[in-house]
């Protein structure tokens, strides 16, 4: 959603590099060329000049830090503003003291009101909670039924004794589904109202009259965020009419501009609690203003990177594999290949993944053409290996190639491709294993730490990289290497993994 805007801003902050000062010229053009970018991403007008004027503000009176250079003090400042306007700190939910909590989903037809209540449902139950969804839906038709459908494929219950379709009424469900709750000891309930086409004295009153009757501990408002102005307009009728404490982005997958989620949180006065990326059930999570800053400005999001891999790997398996390379490059089959591949998928797109990696801006085209089937194809191909065929791919001739290739659907070529690619991957992984680091990423350290074995001498250190025993002459140099940019990671150093750059499209 956030791609045009972030070329944009790259593209602007590319031009401050190689200066080895900010004058007061350069931050005004620097400003112009953000403010167009950010009208451009369909920002409010109002959070457009209130944030240029904080930028400008600081870029002007901030003294230039001897570490950092003028592009990086001007991305600085502005990642720090993004974070301000999209709300700061994270806002987490307030749950009650005495169960069950309750939270009301409310926003307009179309908002996605009902596929993000089984999103939060899901979302809640993994966090260790046994929510209910209430069908207070009652107009639209359908409505009741794909709830239940929903709350089934998230494995949470659904409280749903209406029908639905113009049939029922919804405060009554609301107040009922209070003591189905208690009586069944479920300790969140997350109410699923009715939207309408345009906001409508029916809508407030409707939701007013639900709201009064359940006194839900949150009123979580569910905006599209690819209605763009209309977003900021919206929300505000409901705070006004109905009132509402947080914020939930849905369709934030989108192509949209973006400009409802820097907007909304600056003109509403509250904050973006969690965004929805994707139709998937797992496509949720809890909104991080630091961490989308960072993803708008092209650097990544990598703690969140983390956190999918963490909900994903099994550390059980991880030690497996580890002890198995420690043994030797042979003890690592195909089939673990197999393994670690289909783990990988489960955190979700290839795409997306790679998305939150440092420095992949510059790349997106290429990301965003990956082909995601290739995955699919490379474990067709080993899954009509036989059990010997995988233990030790070295006895793959041409005769098994052939047999391979027709079982998997695919040409000799590729069959022959992967194995390749397979020995290429297991000496990186062994490489690792004994503390060598990452072939393709200068600096960085294997998975055996600074204490891991290494073959071969140590290096030994050049002349360049001596340091003076006088603390005032090591400071004075150390600011000399900060200010000619050495010892900084540079995107353009990191090298994707192979298996990676076979699924991007050709330059």
């Amino acid at each position: 959603m956030f791609d045009t805007l972030s070329d944009r801003l790259a593209a602007t902050f590319k031009n401050l590099r190689g200066k080895g000062r900010l004058s007061e010229a350069d931050i005004d053009a620097t400003t112009r060329e953000i403010r167009i970018a950010l009208l451009e991403a369909d920002v409010a007008l109002p959070v457009v000049r209130a944030f240029i004027k904080q930028v400008k503000e600081r870029a002007l009176g901030a003294e230039v830090s001897r570490a950092l250079n003028p592009s990086q003090q001007i991305v600085k400042i502005v990642n720090e503003e993004l974070v301000a306007i999209l709300g700061g700190e994270t806002r987490r939910l307030r749950f009650a003291k005495n169960p069950p909590t309750v939270i009301m989903l409310a926003g307009l037809q179309g908002a996605g009101k009902t596929t993000l209540a089984g999103k939060l449902g899901r979302w809640l139950k993994a966090q260790g909670h046994t929510p209910l969804l209430v069908a207070c839906d009652l107009q639209r038709p359908n409505a009741v039924n794909q709830l239940s459908v929903v709350a089934e494929r998230a494995g949470v219950a659904v409280f749903a004794p209406e029908p639905g379709n113009g049939v029922g009424d919804p405060v009554k469900v609301a107040e009922d589904s209070l003591a189905h709750a208690r009586d069944k000891q479920y300790d969140v309930v997350v109410v699923d109202t009715a939207g309408r086409l345009g906001i409508d004295e029916e809508l407030m009153r409707q939701a007013a009259d639900i709201r009064d009757a359940v006194k839900p501990d949150e009123v979580l408002f569910v905006v599209d965020a690819m209605i763009g102005q209309d977003a900021v307009t919206t929300a505000e009728a409901f705070r006004d009419g109905v009132g509402f404490d947080g914020v939930v982005l849905s369709k934030l997958d989108g192509d949209a501009r973006g400009g409802a989620a820097l907007s909304i949180a600056q003109v509403t006065g509250r904050q973006i609690m969690f965004a929805s990326n994707g139709e998937k059930l797992d496509d949720f999570d809890a909104f991080h203003p630091d961490r989308m800053a960072s993803r708008i400005l092209g650097m990544g999001d990598v703690l969140t990177l983390i956190e999918q891999a963490e909900r994903t790997f099994s550390q059980q398996e991880a030690e497996k594999l580890a002890g198995k390379l420690a043994k030797g490059p042979k003890e690592f089959t195909l089939d673990d290949f197999l393994s670690q591949m289909e783990q990988v998928r489960k955190m979700g797109s290839i795409s997306k993944l790679l998305g939150m990696m440092p420095g992949m801006g510059q790349m997106r085209e290429q990301i965003n053409n990956l082909d995601e089937r290739e995955v699919d194809r490379t474990a067709a191909i080993i899954k009509s290996m036989t059990p010997g065929e995988r233990a030790d791919p070295k006895i793959i001739n041409g005769s098994r190639r052939a047999r391979i290739a027709r079982g998997s659907g695919v040409d000799v070529s590729a069959v022959k491709g992967l194995v390749e690619r397979f020995f290429e991957a297991r000496k990186m992984m062994s490489r690792m294993a004994q503390g060598g680091g990452v072939p393709g990423m200068p600096g960085m350290p294997g998975l055996g730490g600074p204490g891991g074995k290494r073959k071969g001498k140590p290096q030994k250190k050049g002349k360049g990289a001596r340091r003076s025993g006088n603390p005032m002459k090591r400071q004075a140099d150390e600011r000399a290497a900060a200010q000619r940019g050495e010892g900084a990671a540079d995107p353009a150093d990191f090298e994707l993994p192979k298996e990676f750059r076979d699924m991007l499209p050709p330059t």
